[in-house]
């Protein structure tokens, strides 16, 4: 199978560690992994702020972009979900289906339900706290929702049990809202940076040294919390944990 590495476009910008992470995680996984170069916005941005035009020509980009691949992988789930569930309606009106909404997949969901490694390379010595972004637990099931109640399941955690010398905790409210929200962040600005302190008190008080998740805005948002007030741990995306050492 050839895989399309999907890097978006604020991870390519600010986490460009990310995206060498993910490459080179997929790579020692054994997997056909290919970079297109000419990449940019999936668009989520413009829809979200009401600019559908915009994003339907950069949705349209990235159809031809990855058109022929057999899979599309990204390290960001919110990213990943926009293009999943809304291109289609996007490009309805286009001559083609869009060929890309069933073919796309979130990095750790490509790894636990596709390629199913049962060992990995890594070795990261530290405990970490697990951030289960709204767009991951509730769009694609990476982690079970608390509201359901149903059996516990964590795709996240599952991948981390496979890292050498980690020790795994996840906060009170393990599924609640960080704050970030894309669009809420700007149009709520303090009512965004208090959630965002309520989650990361819930992450200190597990006694991790490391905030991780598989949505580097949510990482982004507490990130810039805790430099602001100086609190005592750390944010890191889990595929720099899951490459560690490569």
């Amino acid at each position: 199978m050839k895989v399309g590495l999907f890097i978006p476009c604020y991870i390519n910008a600010v986490y460009p560690q990310v995206g060498i992470a993910s490459y080179k995680l997929l790579k020692s996984v054994g997997v056909d992994v290919d970079y297109p170069l000419d990449q940019t916005c999936c668009g989520q941005p413009m829809a979200n702020a009401g600019f559908e035009d915009e994003a339907k020509e950069l949705a349209k980009r990235f159809d031809r972009l990855f058109k022929d691949y057999d899979y599309i992988v990204g390290p960001s789930a919110s990213c990943v979900v926009f293009v999943r569930d809304h291109y289609g309606n996007l490009l309805a009106k286009e001559p083609h289906r869009c060929a890309s909404e069933n073919r796309i997949y979130d990095i750790c969901e490509f790894l636990h339900d596709i390629v199913k490694p049962t060992s990995l390379k890594a070795y990261f010595p530290h405990k970490v706290s697990l951030q289960n972004s709204c767009h991951g637990v509730r769009l694609m099931h990476l982690s079970s929702p608390s509201e359901l109640h149903i059996p516990y399941f964590n795709k996240l955690r599952d991948l981390l049990s496979l890292v050498k010398g980690i020790e795994v905790v996840e906060p009170e409210h393990p599924d609640e809202c960080c704050g970030f929200g894309g669009m809420f962040s700007v149009e709520e600005p303090d009512v965004s940076a208090q959630m965002g302190r309520d989650k990361i008190r819930h992450h200190m008080d597990t006694g991790a040294e490391y905030i991780t998740g598989a949505d580097s805005s949510c990482l982004m948002h507490q990130a810039g919390l805790i430099a602001r007030e100086k609190y005592p741990i750390k944010t890191i995306h889990i595929v720099e944990i899951l490459s560690a050492g490569l």
